[in-house]
């Protein structure tokens, strides 16, 4: 349903209640409408609620996404010398 349909059933219950002059034997047309803005407003207040828990639940942090290198010996290789720019186990 939604906020159109929660919408939708307050205006025709505001219509039935407070625009129609018809009298109908069978069925009060007042009571229709009041039920229908009811229904309406109980729509509306479900669907608000129900996106803000949704929206209250989407809120995560990802703190720090970190990944490891690994190298082929496990062992890190020498930084560079200063003079070759070589590693010093290389010749």
């Amino acid at each position: 349903m939604g906020i159109g349909g929660g919408v939708f059933f307050l205006a025709i219950g505001a219509i039935l209640k407070y625009a129609v002059k018809t009298k109908v034997g069978w069925i009060d047309l007042k009571a229709v409408g009041v039920v229908l803005m009811l229904a309406g407003a109980t729509i509306l207040v479900l669907t608000l609620w129900f996106w803000r828990e949704r929206r209250r639940r989407g809120e995560r942090t990802v703190v720090e996404d970190s990944r490891l290198t690994h190298f082929g010996g496990g062992v890190p290789p020498d930084p560079p010398s200063s003079e070759t720019g070589k590693p010093p186990n290389m010749p």
